[in-house]
C-alpha cells in the first residue's frame, strides 16, 4: 500500500508537470517584418492571466501555462487589435502561435467636442485622448488629428463624449487602446510626458568670449527614449532630444590612458557635414579600465517604484527582469538591499550578500504595483539604508527604477534637486533607470541624476535592459573620476567662432571651473565621453587680429598664453572618487595634435552623424538644407567595428525617421 501511494504521488506529479505548457511565437506586420514592443495578453474565460511584450525580433513567450482554452490579444498603437479566440491548448510542452498584424485605417479628421470648460491639450506618443466630461456640459473645443508638440495631452479611460452632428465620438474616432484602459485604474491620474526645456547653444565670437565651460555627461537616456518613440511611429518632441546623450550612447575607439590620470584625451577635426563654412572639432575622453577581480565589494540599494502607474508590462515587469540581470553579474560578496515606495516607502529586503541569490530573486519576484507615488520618501529611505551598510573604500550606490511620476510629498523638480543635493554629501552615488511611456517624467529623472553624483539610463525593452544592467552598469558602478569639468580657451587668431553641440543642460559659469564645491559629471571605468564643437576657422589670409581689451585682461589674469599655432587650450578638472580637492590637466591643442586627416576617422564621422540626426530632430537653425538621407550616408560610411550591432540599429532608426518625416 505504501509503495502504491508513492507511485500515485509520482504519477500525479508527472501528470501535473506534463500539463504545464509554454506558448511562443513571432509577431510581424503584413509584409512579414518582425514587430517589437507589441503587447500580448493571455485570457481565460474573459479574465486576463498574464501579459508580455515582443522583443526586438518580434518574439514573445508565455511559460508554465496549464492546459485549457485561451484567448490571445495582440495590441500595438496604430494597428488593429488582433484576437486569437478559443485556442485549445493541450498538454504538449510547446505551442507556437505566429501572427501578422494589420495597420489601423482610421479617419483622423478634425472632431469638435462640446464642453463647458477648456480642455487642456497635451500629446503622448501619438494617441489623442481627452479629459472626461459629462454629457450635460456645453461649449465648443476643437480636437485635431494627433501631432507632436511641446505641449501635453491629458487622457483617461474611455468616455462617450458629445460631438457635433455627423462626427464620431472621440472614443470611436481614436479608439483608446485596450491596453491603456486596462492599466489606468485611477480616473484622477493625469498621464503625460515631461521634459526640461532645451535652448540650443549659439555661436560665440571668440574675440568677445574665448571661454567655454561645461560638465561632462555620460548619460544616454535620451537616445533609447527617442528610439522608443520612433518605434511607435512617433516623432519625438524637441526637448526630448539631448544630443550629447545620443552621441555618448555609442563607444568610440580612443587611445587609452597611460599616465597617472584616470583618462586620456583624444582630439580630431574635420569638415562639417551640414555646413560647408564650418569644421567639427571632436574631444574624446577614454577612461581607464579596472580589474574587476581586484576591486572592493559593492553596497547597492535597489529603489523600486511600485506605484499604480508602474503596472504596465514595460514598467515593473521589465524592472524585475532588469534587476535580475544585474544580480547575475555581481560578485558573491556584493550586497543588495531592496527598498520600494508607493504611497509610503518601505524596506522589502535588508542588505543581503549576492551569494544568497534565491533570497534576492524571491524579493524581486514578489514586487507588485499599486497606489500613489512618494518618490522623495523612497529616496530618503534608500540613502539611509545605503549609509547604514556603507563599505569603506567600496562602491556605495542607490539604483532607482521608476517612471518618474512622483505625486506625493516631495515631488517638484526644485524639491527633488534640493533633496538629492543634501543626500549626495553622504558619498553615495545614484543611478537612475527610467521605464515606461505616456506618463514618463524625464525632467525629474534628469534632475536627480544631474544633481546627485548620478547617471541616467532609459530602458525601453529587454535588449536595452541587458545592455544597461549587464554591460554598461558594471562600468557605471565604479566611478574613476568625479566632478569632471572641461574649460576651453579658443584662440581668436585661429578660431573665429565656436558652438558646443548639445550639453545645454550641462553648461557651467566660467568661475565654476575652479570651484571644487560645484557638482559636475562622473566618469565610470572604461567609459568614453565625446563632445563636439562646430567651429569657424579664421581666414588664413588675414593678419593677426587685435584682441578685445577685456578679453586680453581676462586671459592675462588666468595665465592663458596661446602659442602661435594653438587652436585652443583645454583645461580639465576632476576629483578622485573619495577626494574633495580637484586635479588640473592642461593641454595646448594645435595643428600638430588636432589633425585634420584626408580621411577622417570613424570616431568623428559617426559621432557627427548622430549629432546631425539630433539637430534634424530638433529642427536646428544651424544646419543648411539637408535630410535624413544625408545623415544615413555618413553613418553608413562610418559604421566601423560594430560587433554588438548598436550602430546598425542607429542606421535603421534613421531610415525609419526618414519615412516618418515624409508623412
Amino acid at each position: 500500500m505504501k509503495n502504491l501511494l508513492v507511485c500515485i504521488i509520482l504519477f500525479s506529479s508527472l501528470f501535473s508537470h506534463a500539463s504545464m505548457i509554454n506558448i511562443k511565437g513571432v509577431v510581424s506586420d503584413k509584409n512579414g517584418t518582425p514587430m517589437p514592443y507589441v503587447i500580448i495578453e493571455l485570457y481565460q474565460k474573459s479574465a486576463k492571466l498574464k501579459s508580455t511584450a515582443s522583443n526586438q525580433t518580434g518574439q514573445y513567450s508565455f511559460s508554465d501555462i496549464p492546459s485549457g482554452v485561451y484567448d490571445l490579444k495582440f495590441k500595438f498603437i496604430g494597428f488593429e487589435t488582433l484576437t486569437k479566440s478559443n485556442l485549445t491548448i493541450t498538454s504538449t510542452s510547446l505551442t507556437t502561435i505566429n501572427v501578422q498584424m494589420v495597420e489601423e485605417l482610421k479617419n483622423l479628421e478634425e472632431v469638435k467636442v462640446i464642453s463647458k470648460k477648456t480642455v487642456n491639450t497635451e500629446v503622448a506618443y501619438g494617441v489623442s485622448l481627452v479629459n472626461a466630461i459629462s454629457a450635460d456640459e456645453s461649449i465648443s473645443y476643437t480636437w485635431s488629428a494627433p501631432t507632436t508638440t511641446n505641449n501635453k495631452i491629458s487622457y483617461r479611460d474611455s468616455y462617450k463624449i458629445p460631438v457635433v452632428t455627423g462626427a464620431k465620438t472621440v472614443y470611436d474616432q481614436y479608439d483608446i487602446a485596450d491596453i491603456e484602459k486596462d492599466i489606468r485604474k485611477n480616473d484622477n491620474i493625469n498621464y503625460s510626458e515631461a521634459y526640461n526645456e532645451i535652448i540650443e547653444n549659439k555661436f560665440i565670437n571668440s574675440n568677445e568670449n574665448a571661454t567655454s565651460t561645461f560638465s561632462i555627461d555620460v548619460d544616454n537616456a535620451s537616445y533609447s527614449n527617442i528610439r522608443r518613440m520612433i518605434s511607435y511611429n512617433q516623432m519625438p518632441p524637441k526637448n526630448a532630444v539631448r544630443i550629447e546623450e545620443m552621441i555618448n550612447y555609442f563607444k568610440y575607439d580612443y587611445a587609452k590612458p597611460t599616465g597617472n590620470d584616470p583618462f586620456a584625451v583624444n582630439t580630431e577635426i574635420m569638415s562639417c557635414p551640414w555646413n560647408t563654412k564650418s569644421k567639427i572639432l571632436l574631444i574624446g575622453m577614454q577612461g581607464k579600465q579596472l580589474n574587476y577581480a581586484q576591486i572592493n565589494p559593492s553596497n547597492l540599494v535597489f529603489l523600486v517604484d511600485v506605484s499604480g502607474s508602474m503596472s504596465e508590462a514595460n514598467k515593473l515587469p521589465l524592472v524585475k527582469q532588469s534587476l535580475k540581470i544585474l544580480v547575475d553579474n555581481l560578485q558573491a560578496n556584493d550586497k543588495i538591499a531592496l527598498v520600494v515606495y508607493a504611497g509610503n516607502a518601505g524596506l522589502v529586503l535588508p542588505s543581503t550578500a549576492v551569494k544568497n541569490k534565491e533570497v534576492i530573486y524571491n524579493a524581486i519576484d514578489n514586487l507588485s504595483a499599486g497606489g500613489s507615488t512618494a518618490g522623495g520618501a523612497g529616496i530618503k529611505l534608500a540613502y539611509k539604508i545605503a549609509e547604514e551598510n556603507m563599505i569603506a573604500g567600496g562602491n556605495n550606490r542607490v539604483v532607482m527604477c521608476t517612471d518618474g511620476d512622483f505625486n506625493v510629498g516631495v515631488s517638484s523638480n526644485e524639491e527633488m534637486k534640493k533633496l538629492i543635493e543634501e543626500e549626495r554629501n553622504k558619498k553615495i552615488y545614484i543611478t537612475m533607470c527610467g521605464f515606461g511611456m505616456g506618463n514618463y517624467k524625464d525632467d525629474k529623472m534628469e534632475t536627480i541624476a544631474d544633481n546627485g553624483n548620478g547617471n541616467y539610463f532609459y530602458i525601453d525593452n529587454l535588449n536595452e535592459a541587458n545592455k544597461v544592467f549587464k554591460t554598461d552598469m558594471k562600468a557605471t558602478l565604479f566611478t574613476i573620476a568625479k566632478d569632471v569639468k572641461l574649460q576651453l580657451y579658443f584662440n581668436p587668431n585661429q578660431i573665429a567662432s565656436y558652438r558646443l553641440i548639445g550639453y545645454e543642460n550641462r553648461m557651467l559659469a566660467k568661475e565654476d571651473f575652479d570651484n571644487d564645491k560645484k557638482d559636475a559629471g562622473e566618469l565610470g571605468a572604461g567609459h568614453t565621453v565625446t563632445a563636439l564643437y562646430e567651429v569657424v576657422l579664421k581666414d588664413n589670409s588675414s593678419t593677426t587680429i587685435n584682441l578685445n581689451k577685456d578679453l586680453t585682461k581676462q586671459l592675462a589674469q588666468e595665465e592663458i598664453n596661446f602659442n602661435q599655432e594653438d587652436y585652443l587650450i583645454l583645461k580639465m578638472r576632476y576629483k578622485n572618487p573619495d577626494d574633495s580637492t580637484s586635479h588640473l590637466m592642461v593641454n595646448h591643442l594645435d595643428k600638430s595634435n588636432v589633425v585634420e586627416h584626408v580621411n577622417p576617422s570613424d570616431n568623428i564621422k559617426f559621432a557627427s552623424s548622430v549629432a546631425w540626426y539630433g539637430m534634424l530632430l530638433r529642427e536646428s537653425s544651424y544646419i543648411q538644407k539637408s535630410s535624413y538621407l544625408d545623415v544615413l550616408a555618413l553613418a553608413e560610411s562610418s559604421k566601423g567595428n560594430d560587433n554588438q550591432g548598436y550602430r546598425k540599429e542607429f542606421i535603421d532608426m534613421v531610415k525609419s525617421t526618414n519615412l516618418l518625416a515624409k508623412k
